[in-house]
């Protein structure tokens, strides 16, 4: 990487003790640089690669798709951060965008990087009401939007939503200036002079769009005539980058900040051996940018490698069930990274819509945003990767800003349903709810002893908040929110958020561990499981299923589950106890197992 003046101080400094102060985390401290620079500057200038491909983009309908090469995104990037300038916007200063998977989030995003202006980027589905917390939060004073985006047949009027969220923001800010005229520039301000304006980009031509001429201005008249080259602010290693909110426990969203220097490094190192990027691998995330996954795995992470990226505005099954495969043999992708929820969805729909396609061209599968249980990862690499190609299952977090726990391609032996081992320098431990330290196998409170260069380095304006929620329940940790399991060969299994586990007649179930259950029955695709409170019980399971094609929900069908997770503690219990009468085994995937667990059993007890 480039940098402008190198490092003066400690390679890492931290504290994750709140009895010994303030928690922080600094990385390469009096280092400068540009994120933007080193993604795509030193790509066209110092590596040559300007006419490499840098993102396919594949619109929701098939006949809409663009090919944007390192030297175009490059132009394109100077002349909005250029366009961003002329009204103002500068270093520290954060802008909202709301955009839908076009080229153009791309640019905005890396736009903001390249003058040192903070992103917050939201998902463009939220509501106005989730835009508007968003917004406000930040003291965002730009919203970069679009008239409205189709999701498969679902027409989404964004700038509907946009407008609504601008007038919610007006009614919380008193008094509020909203007007391009004004010769004063834009800069940073208190929660009672906040100015908005917003930058529409026009795509549909079918909406009856809302329009505020004291604040909206369409993104064609803001690009005319700017220029295609931008000198780039060069920021202080811990400067921010970005703000990306994820929801709290207390219905708060939190703005997780991530700094320059760290990021880049991180997302550029995962990505370059999780997925062993090669430099003639065509590399295809799933994902929504305005997901952490698509910042740290379609923007930043590949861009640093000099990669080919598909950029995917559509759903998995618009307009036909084999929209993913089509895309991956007309491009030859050959990493392919995706959610277990779209595995499960892609499952219902059978071998049949692949092999209509070529998928030959993949080498790598990922999965991630979730567990994947072991009956999607064995499709997925059984059907999709027809058993040649390693599925990557990755753990992290929008606050880790890259993967913790994961497997790398080959080289890790692989177990389905695991995470498997830590990334390069990352430590993790199992803490009990009296937050000792358990070894070897056990199960317990997954968290970290000591930072990486890319974890989050607060939330944004709330110190507070960063403390409580990550590191006061067991000083000296980061505390990840989700328990794991850690087997005899220290593989990692993530059992789901602590939040989410459930104390039914004093047995404390995990809803991770119930819905994998479900989904190993062959008529189901997909489950989730929440509580309900029980007069008895305390708690009772309440469980949501949806079946795969052609399955009928009845009567036999609901017995079948109500017993996959009971059938198994209580014949586990009974072999533990060396009750030799276990009553039905009949909904055992294979009761030849018990025999086994008997002898081992026996031989322990010799």
């Amino acid at each position: 990487f480039y940098w402008k003046k190198p490092p003066s101080g400690q390679m890492l400094q931290y504290n994750f003790d709140v009895n010994k102060g303030n928690i922080y985390i600094k990385f390469m401290e009096g280092a400068k640089t540009n994120i933007c620079y080193n993604v795509l500057d030193r790509n066209v200038h110092e590596r040559n690669l300007g006419e490499k491909v840098a993102y396919y983009w594949e619109g929701n309908s098939p006949d809409h798709h663009q090919t944007i090469t390192y030297n175009q995104l490059l132009r394109n990037v100077c002349r909005c951060a250029n366009a961003l300038k002329l009204l103002g916007v500068k270093k520290g200063d954060r802008v909202a965008i709301y955009l839908p998977m076009i080229p153009e989030l791309v640019y905005t995003m890396l736009a903001c990087a390249r003058i040192g202006a903070v992103h917050s980027i939201v998902f463009a589905g939220f509501s106005s009401e989730s835009l508007c917390e968003r917004i406000v939060d930040a003291q965002c004073n730009i919203l970069v939007t679009a008239d409205g985006v189709y999701r498969g047949d679902k027409l989404i009027n964004l700038k509907k939503i946009a407008s609504e969220a601008v007038e919610r923001c007006k009614e919380r800010f008193v008094p509020v200036c909203c007007s391009l005229l004004s010769e004063e520039p834009l800069t940073n301000t208190d929660a009672s002079t906040l100015k908005l304006m917003t930058i529409l980009l026009f795509l549909l031509c079918v909406l009856q769009t809302p329009w505020d001429e004291s604040c909206d201005i369409w993104w064609d008249d803001l690009m005319d005539g700017v220029s295609d080259e931008c000198e780039p602010e060069w920021m202080d290693s811990e400067d921010p980058l970005f703000i990306l909110y994820t929801s709290g426990s207390t219905g708060k969203p939190k703005g997780v900040l991530h700094t320059v220097t760290g990021y880049m490094l991180y997302t550029s190192l995962t990505f370059k051996y999780v997925f062993d990027y090669h430099h003639d691998d065509v590399y295809w995330c799933t994902a929504d940018i305005g997901w952490i996954t698509g910042h740290s795995y379609i923007t930043y992470g590949p861009l640093a490698n000099g990669a080919t990226s598909v950029l995917f505005e559509g759903v998995p099954v618009y307009p036909h069930v084999g929209r993913l495969w089509e895309i991956i043999e007309k491009y030859g992708v050959s990493k392919f990274y995706t959610a277990p929820t779209a595995i499960r969805l892609l499952m219902k729909y059978g071998r049949e819509p692949l092999q209509r396609y070529d998928l030959s061209s993949l080498r790598v599968l990922g999965t991630v945003g979730e567990p994947i249980n072991p009956e999607a990862w064995l499709w997925y690499y059984d059907v999709v990767g027809q058993q040649r190609c390693p599925v990557i299952d990755t753990f992290w977090q929008t606050e880790t800003g890259g993967h913790v726990l994961t497997p790398l391609p080959a080289a890790t032996p692989l177990k389905p349903g695991s995470a498997t081992c830590p990334f390069f320098g990352v430590q993790p431990a199992i803490l009990n709810e009296h937050g000792e330290e358990l070894e070897g196998e056990a199960e317990g409170y997954l968290v970290f002893r000591k930072p990486w260069p890319g974890i989050m380095r607060g939330v944004y304006g709330n110190q507070e908040r960063f403390e409580s929620t990550y590191f006061r329940k067991f000083p000296g940790f980061y505390v990840t929110g989700d328990g794991c399991r850690r087997d005899q060969d220290g593989y990692y299994w993530i059992t789901g958020r602590i939040d989410d586990m459930l104390n039914v007649s004093g047995h404390l179930l995990s809803t991770a561990e119930v819905e994998a259950a479900l989904t190993e029955h062959p008529s189901v695709a997909e489950a989730a499981v929440v509580s309900r409170p029980h007069a008895v019980k305390g708690e009772c399971l309440y469980c949501f299923v949806t079946l795969k094609d052609h399955k009928e929900f009845n009567r036999t069908l609901m017995e079948e589950l109500k017993r996959k997770g009971k059938i198994m503690r209580r014949v586990l219990r009974q072999i533990a106890h060396n009750e030799k009468d276990l009553g039905d085994l009949s909904t055992l995937a294979d009761p030849k197992v018990v025999d086994v667990l008997f002898s081992q059993r026996c031989e322990a007890a010799a």
